[in-house]
C-alpha cells in the first residue's frame, strides 16, 4: 500500500502563496520507486467535481499543468524524500478547493488513472 499525506493549505488573502507538500510512504512505493510513481495534484472545489491541477513524472521530472494552474502553479519533488511539493502564486479565490496529492504508475492528468490518494488539504482564498 502506499499512503500519502498532504500538508500547507490554510486561508490566504487573493494574490497571496502557499506552499502544499505530499508525503508519500509504504513499501509499495518504496519497492515501485525506480521506474516508478507519477505524482499528481488534483483539487475539488465544493459541488464540482474533482479535477486536474499538475503532474510530475518521478524519475524523469516532466511535468504538465491544466490550464489554471500554468504560470502560476510549480510542481517539484524530492525523490530522496519521497515528496511532492505545489508551489502556488498569485492564488484567486476560484482556486479555493481542496487539493489532493496523488499517485500513479502512468504519467498524466486523468483522474481515473491515479491508484493512490491522499486525505485533502483545504485552501481558502479571500477575495
Amino acid at each position: 500500500q502506499v499512503q500519502l499525506v498532504e500538508s500547507g493549505g490554510g486561508l490566504v488573502q487573493a494574490g497571496g502563496s502557499l506552499r502544499l507538500s505530499c508525503a508519500a510512504s509504504g513499501r509499495s512505493f518504496r519497492s515501485y520507486s525506480m521506474g516508478s510513481y507519477s505524482m499528481g495534484w488534483f483539487r475539488q472545489a465544493p459541488g464540482k467535481e474533482r479535477e486536474f491541477v499538475a503532474a510530475i513524472s518521478w524519475n524523469s521530472g516532466t511535468t504538465y499543468y491544466a490550464t489554471s494552474a500554468k504560470a502560476r502553479f510549480t510542481i517539484s519533488r524530492d525523490s530522496a524524500k519521497n515528496t511532492v511539493d505545489l508551489q502556488m502564486n498569485s492564488l484567486k479565490p476560484e482556486d479555493t478547493a481542496v487539493y489532493y496529492c496523488a499517485a500513479s504508475k502512468f504519467f498524466g492528468a486523468t483522474t481515473s488513472q491515479y491508484d493512490y490518494w491522499g486525505q485533502g488539504t483545504q485552501v481558502t482564498v479571500s477575495s
